[in-house]
């Protein structure tokens, strides 16, 4: 094989090598991935995506692939994720011009992890187009990993999380978010060796290819009835205040006072409900400052209810051996408990090399963003004796994070200020987030927002009852425990990762050769 050859077989399309059309297609199969996600909700462009890169890359030289990978994550993450725009210019004090550089930076970083798995899946398949195409699911999936654990991490833009509302959905308690997202990968494969098949007159392996790529299709909507947890028998009342708090006047101490009366008038006619839910920093000064607020609670709350809360705690760190900030949440009432966040959001909660950084621009100096992370393994809030595990914000994006302190509450609970994404897409797929996680823990998940979406989301990641963004509005409505774990809390997603390891290891030129 010359430099400049890839592997060949009957559907190396000529045009496809073309300078301009196969960097396109590129770009739209990655943007076709956000189509997939809410608002859009195409799950069904899942496959399509994966055949359009395949068509591309699976001859494509190795040498190639690192750029080739660089634009389908371009391509996904310049349309799924630029409302981060939003945050740094609207909100962080940031010039225009600016704020778009750090945008595209940031964007071209992201797809540096595509880049990198496909120079990756070039490296381990060399010249056999059979090797690629078995491989390419695997080295997707463990590049989706690395993304969601590097650095803190960005585990958003799955495209396993489509399928809240679609057929994969069954297979979530299973598998995980990454389990769905390999199979839709091995569909879009498969799609593509079934063409590769019948052209090249081998039907009994395209039929033997066409039964193993829709087996999951027709089991998992069967699935999706299977109880892997038991509910409570009896329902807790439950109301969330949504604050609608702009931003610009949020950390403003001449508006402070405001925020706290709105939210106590907000909860008037509620203070009977077992559960009451304020959303991220609702109270908007350190703990060690909000004594008299917080006895104002008490004093309101009924006998068996509890209000819990975002705020930010101020106090002496064992951990760090100093003093420090975190942003928390606490249960007052009957039940108590404080939560410290665990996986902060550089730049938004602390800043990376902040010697250097501060001061360089706005965006550097947000308000409240020297939080220290909290400890692991943090007990659960208790309310009126039933355990509720809360993830504030960004966490509820980490799949394996949510499981694993999943398996000591009967109730999951996520609060947020989306305010910070104005009316983008970002609130939508954060929400959507939190739907998988109820669906691969077979938990409610009660969801509190500022300015939406505040939602009340079934085991099987279904919202029961929602209210609109932008609004200051109150939701109500009846909420349940649950006790039992799903095989995803058990296992989490070392099984998906296994298999690809696996993969990785064993379909190498020795095993598959080139013909």
């Amino acid at each position: 094989m010359n430099h400049e050859s890839g592997p060949r077989h009957p559907l190396n399309f000529k045009f496809i090598t073309s300078s301009w059309l196969s960097p396109a297609i590129l770009l739209i199969a990655g943007a076709l991935q956000t189509l997939t996600l809410a608002p859009f909700n195409q799950w069904w462009l899942g496959p399509v995506s994966v055949f359009l890169i395949l068509l591309v890359t699976l001859n494509q030289p190795s040498e190639k692939l690192f750029r080739s990978g660089w634009l389908v994550g371009l391509g996904l993450f310049a349309s799924g994720v630029s409302w981060i725009y939003v945050s740094i210019s609207e909100h962080g004090n940031t010039s225009v011009p600016v704020s778009i550089i750090l945008m595209v930076l940031f964007v071209a970083g992201l797809a540096l992890f595509h880049a990198l798995a496909f120079w990756f899946w070039g490296k381990l398949a060399k010249d056999s187009s059979v090797r690629r195409l078995i491989l390419f699911p695997a080295v997707w999936v463990l590049g989706d990993w690395l993304r969601g654990w590097l650095l803190t991490g960005f585990p958003w833009m799955y495209l396993g999380t489509a399928h809240t509302d679609g057929p994969l959905a069954g297979l979530a308690p299973l598998t995980g978010v990454h389990g769905l997202t390999f199979w839709i990968l091995v569909t879009g494969a498969a799609a593509y060796a079934l063409w590769w098949l019948l052209v090249t007159g081998h039907r009994k392996a395209a039929a033997a290819t066409l039964v193993l790529a829709l087996i999951p299709w027709f089991v998992a909507p069967a699935m999706k009835q299977t109880d892997w947890t038991q509910l409570s028998d009896e329902p807790m009342s439950f109301a969330a205040m949504q604050g609608n708090i702009p931003q610009q006047i949020k950390w403003d101490p001449d508006f402070l006072r405001d925020q706290i009366v709105a939210y106590l008038g907000m909860t008037e006619a509620h203070w009977q409900s077992d559960l009451i839910l304020w959303p991220e920093t609702a109270i908007p000064i350190p703990q060690d400052q909000a004594g008299a607020i917080i006895d104002h609670i008490r004093s309101e709350l009924g006998n068996n209810s509890t209000l819990i809360t975002g705020i930010p705690w101020y106090g002496y760190s064992d951990r760090i051996d100093d003093y420090t900030f975190h942003n928390s949440i606490m249960a007052i009432g009957s039940g108590e408990g404080i939560y410290h966040k665990q996986k902060l959001v550089p730049f938004g909660e602390y800043v990376p090399l902040q010697g250097i950084l501060r001061g360089l621009i706005g965006f550097f100096d947000l308000p409240m963003s020297s939080f220290s992370p909290g400890p692991k393994y943090q007990s659960p809030l208790m309310a009126n004796g039933v355990s509720i595990m809360p993830y504030i914000c960004y966490e509820v994006a980490y799949p394996d994070f949510v499981a694993f302190n999943a398996r000591s509450a009967g109730i999951l609970l996520t609060i947020s200020n989306d305010g910070w994404f104005g009316d983008s897409i970002g609130p939508l797929q954060h929400l959507q987030i939190a739907r998988m996680r109820a669906l691969e823990t077979g938990r409610y998940m009660l969801r509190g927002t500022n300015n939406g979406v505040t939602a009340i989301i079934d085991e099987k990641g279904q919202i029961t009852e929602r209210i609109p963004q932008f609004e200051r509005a109150v939701l109500t409505g009846e909420v349940f425990s649950a006790t039992g774990s799903t095989p995803y809390m058990l296992t989490g997603s070392w099984p998906v990762l296994t298999l690809a390891v696996i993969l990785v290891v064993f379909v190498r030129e020795r095993v598959i050769p080139k013909s």
